[in-house]
């Protein structure tokens, strides 16, 4: 719903639309990403992840909806993307141009091209590498997705406490949960000298325990893109990880059917350990 007639839809009219959607059983609204960004990725390159993109609105426009949403009885869910920001980032920018900015050790470079750094791209055959130099910097950088989108290096301490920061920000703004972009890239271990990814899965206990002292009801939910077998890790044993999942492995079982049933054998019927009761496995429709 576009407000001001400058063709794209903002948060101040999708507020006068609240009560139509609420009218339709609406529950809960899942927002793409709508924070500051060049636009380069839809919105997942994000440049301020404090702020609304002007196109959307102010702040202010996104307090009154969520207010809006919460006099309702709805439900705010929004998409979280801390694996990478924009290269445009303040964060990037700084630790591009000096070696001792405190932002340098947010990102994850190498003095030499790796030897590993054709592996792994998200997108093959739009991707050509993972690495990339850095004229300003003089050292290559490290990105899991496209190369205006570099990775933070998710391991170091205060890039935690910063995306802590972000969660509380939001769920203060009125956010009731987050659609974690990314998950097995931000809680793996990144740099030239990791020739196995580890995954890092306490780092979700810590992102839920603060959420949820922030707001008691509020929910991650993560996009995992991982083997069914392996859903448990992300959950934890007592459920104290992330409470729901997008994983696209169990969204195509046909394809699978073979290797499932080699699994089944060894783990029981199913192919995977059955998650508790309190926890959910989300699922999403095939794509074409």
């Amino acid at each position: 719903m576009d407000s001001n007639g400058d063709g794209c839809g903002d948060f101040e009219g999708l507020t006068r639309r609240l009560d139509y959607l609420h009218g339709l059983g609406v529950t809960t609204l899942w927002l793409m990403p709508f924070q500051s960004s060049p636009g380069r990725d839809d919105g997942y390159d994000v440049s301020n992840y404090y702020d609304v993109d002007e196109r959307y609105g102010t702040l202010g426009d996104f307090v009154e909806f969520t207010h809006a949403a919460q006099q309702r009885g709805m439900r705010v869910l929004i998409d979280l993307v801390i694996n990478h920001t924009s290269d445009q980032h303040p964060w990037f920018q700084a630790a591009r141009k000096d070696p001792d900015s405190r932002y340098r050790d947010w990102y994850v470079w190498a003095d030499r091209k790796p030897a590993n750094a054709d592996e792994g791209m998200v997108f093959p055959g739009v991707q050509k590498s993972t690495w990339s130099f850095d004229n300003v910097a003089k050292r290559w950088y490290f990105h899991r997705f496209y190369d205006f989108q570099p990775d933070l290096n998710t391991s170091h301490p205060k890039v935690q406490a910063e995306i802590l920061k972000i969660l509380g920000f939001w769920a203060q703004l009125g956010v009731s949960g987050f659609r974690m972009d990314a998950v097995p890239f931000v809680i793996s271990t990144k740099g030239a000298d990791v020739a196995k990814p580890t995954p890092q899965y306490d780092m979700l206990r810590e992102f839920r325990e603060l959420l949820q002292w922030q707001q008691g009801q509020a929910i991650i939910l993560g996009e995992a893109n991982v083997l069914p077998w392996t859903n448990m890790q992300y959950f934890g044993d007592e459920g104290e990880r992330i409470h729901m999942m997008f994983n696209f492995h169990v969204n195509q079982p046909f394809p699978r059917a073979r290797e499932w049933r080699r699994r089944a054998a060894d783990q029981g019927a199913g192919g995977h350990p059955p998650a508790p009761r309190h926890l959910a496995v989300g699922h999403v429709p095939a794509q074409p």
